[in-house]
């Protein structure tokens, strides 16, 4: 309990706008619950710790008054000999203590780590548009570690130092109450620099933490492979150098202002300590002349002065550490109090056996704005953007029935990849429908809803790993055969054998060991092997060559064969076999028919294709 008082007192220390609660307490409870019986065991331990800590000056004055009344031989060994079975204790109890320390830090590291790292997964898409990859990366390590220190090395501190401090006072008051009450008037030099330092030192530590963060962003922007190609190519590597160099000094300073603090704070608290010693050794020697106090009491009194100021020492450095680790704790919370804008239902469905339909029904959309999916700081902005709300699909309709191909035209920014990005629900539509085989995507389960529909994306994203470990990313159960079975549907297998390692050769971050088009026909092949009945193919070929442009189609063939599909197309010579085009504008349904029939309507699709067609593209009509 004094551990956590110490803590809730901590926290109405701070000076900032955002003092911490019981609530927070309640929760930072709830992440140590799973580890109550190593607590209860390591608390248990240091309470044993500590009253070994303060038996030792007890039977040292004993030893001292044993020697001066001159006792006999046998019962000053038998002191020493006590002495040294309570210091042996102390020091094998100390590795045991140390042991649950490490396995409760380390534990509450993995629950941590693990419980932010699947709340981030489940966030919107929208929240990783917005957030700089480092700023995050940072929450899952540097304050992780910052909040597990309240348990593994702070709550310890302070129960052990608690205990040692009452059990002292007991017997140094039993011993002399008037010594005991001199070392006492010093004690108001401890409490006062405690309470300012630590104020400072947080904000100390929040500062670090965000010029970490942006460090930790920087190096991730700028270490991908496009980021350094940007950066080489508009010939900034002086300025990024300085930027970087700026906040890397920034730290060192806060580095060195913090030790330096610590160090002045600590040394301060130790010479106090020393003058106390110097009036117990003072006082006590007067009264042991007189004699009023036995020479060993005056030594035990100096040994416990030590085992007094020692433990308020370490309790006003830790009420320091208390304010660090909440600083680290609330910027944990911060992620997690984010809340997912998609949420799967307690009863949700799977989507029927067989062929599946696909159905927009007067869709409404609007992104939704940052202050709903993001966090100033995980921006690195002062204040989040709470623009959003502006509708850009309006009453969408459309019906593709089993087997398929609905194709979706139009200008860029008309919506086409917004109403992609729905049917995966990687948003949800404002008002309307989005159905599979009439249900609607909000009430199917995600896994269902995974394993019905696939998409690839203009981008064609490979993680920097093996070919093989890309592809079992759709099903992680398939067989070898199974994967070089779809790299030859994908058009893709005679480039896997050519390479060195074959299935296990690493493509790079984002596969840019990789050309455009073999990219592309990786993600379709991993696309065949996860066997969706739904596709989606986002602009798959718009930045293609001719040459890899005819591989893709090819491989997009297979990918579409037998599936009811829904193809975003810049160019509508890949379209021209759909059995319905729509055609988008302003996020609204312009015109829908057949290729012929679009022509012959003489609208916007015909504008468009004659536009492409007066560019150099050789589509007959």
């Amino acid at each position: 309990m004094a551990a956590w008082n110490s803590m809730y007192h901590a926290m109405h220390q701070r000076n900032d706008k955002r003092p911490f609660s019981l609530a927070t307490l309640r929760r930072i409870a709830a992440f140590a619950r799973p580890h109550r019986r190593q607590i209860i065991g390591f608390l248990l331990l240091s309470v044993v710790t500590a009253v070994l800590s303060v038996a030792t000056p007890v039977l040292a004055g004993r030893v001292v008054n044993a020697i001066v009344d001159r006792a006999a031989a046998a019962v000053v060994i038998g002191l020493a000999v006590a002495i040294a079975v309570a210091a042996l204790s102390e020091s094998g109890l100390g590795l045991v203590q140390r042991w649950f320390s490490a396995r409760i830090g380390e534990g509450l590291i993995l629950d941590l780590r693990t419980t932010v790292f699947d709340h981030v997964q489940r966030m919107p898409v929208a929240f990783f548009t917005r957030t700089r990859t480092g700023a995050l990366v940072s929450r899952l390590n540097n304050d992780v570690i910052g909040a597990q220190r309240a348990f593994s090395d702070t709550l310890s501190g302070v129960v052990g130092n608690v205990v040692t401090l009452i059990l002292t006072l007991i017997v140094m008051i039993g011993i002399s109450w008037q010594i005991t009450l001199l070392a006492l008037v010093l004690l108001p030099i401890f409490v006062w620099p405690a309470r300012r330092m630590g104020g400072r030192l947080a904000q100390l530590e929040r500062e670090a933490a965000e010029h970490n963060a942006a460090m930790g962003t920087q190096m991730t922007e700028r270490f991908s492979a496009p980021g350094a190609t940007l950066v080489k190519l508009y010939g900034r590597p002086d300025a990024e150098s300085a930027e970087f160099a700026a906040r890397a000094r920034r730290v060192r300073d806060i580095g060195v202002r913090t030790a330096m603090t610590q160090t002045v704070f600590m040394t301060a608290l130790l010479s106090v300590s020393g003058v106390a010693i110097a009036l117990v050794y003072g006082l006590g020697g007067f009264y042991a002349l007189r004699g009023t106090l036995e020479p060993g009491a005056v030594v035990a009194m100096a040994i416990l002065l030590t085992r007094l100021y020692a433990p308020l020492t370490a309790l006003a450095s830790a009420r320091v550490e208390v304010m660090s680790a909440l600083v680290s704790f609330e910027r944990v919370f911060e992620v997690l109090d984010l809340k997912p804008l998609i949420e799967e239902k307690p009863d949700a469905r799977t989507v029927p056996d067989g062929p599946v339909s696909v159905e927009f029904d007067a869709v409404r959309f609007a992104y939704p704005s940052a202050d709903k999916v993001s966090l100033a700081s995980l921006e690195e902005v002062a204040t989040l953007d709470t623009r959003g709300g502006v509708e850009v699909l309006h009453e969408v309709s459309f019906t593709a029935e089993p087997g398929q191909m609905v194709a979706l035209v139009g200008s860029s920014g008309a919506g086409k990849s917004t109403m992609a990005s729905l049917l995966p629900r990687l948003y949800d539509a404002e008002s309307g429908a989005v159905r599979l085989s009439g249900v609607d995507v909000r009430d199917l389960s995600a896994a269902s809803l995974r394993a019905t529909l696939g998409m690839v994306t203009q981008d064609g994203h490979l993680f920097h790993d093996s070919v093989r470990a890309n592809l079992l990313l759709a099903r992680p159960e398939a067989t070898e055969e199974e994967i070089w079975e779809v790299l030859r549907r994908a058009h893709v297998a005679d480039l896997i054998e050519a390479l060195p390692d074959g299935l296990d050769t690493v493509v790079g971050e984002r596969g840019y060991r990789l050309s455009g088009g073999e990219r592309q026909r990786l993600t379709i092949a991993r696309l065949l092997l996860a066997r969706p009945r739904v596709v989606v193919l986002d602009e798959a070929t718009a930045h293609l060559d001719s040459t890899s442009e005819q591989a893709v189609q090819a491989a997009l063939g297979e990918a579409l064969a037998g599936r009811t599909a829904v193809v975003i197309a810049h160019r509508l010579s890949t379209v021209r076999a759909a059995d319905q085009i729509l055609v988008i504008e302003e996020g609204r349904v312009l015109e829908r028919g057949t290729h012929q029939s679009l022509l012959a309507a003489g609208g916007r699709y015909q504008e468009l294709y004659r536009t492409q067609f007066d560019q150099g593209d050789k589509v007959p009509a």
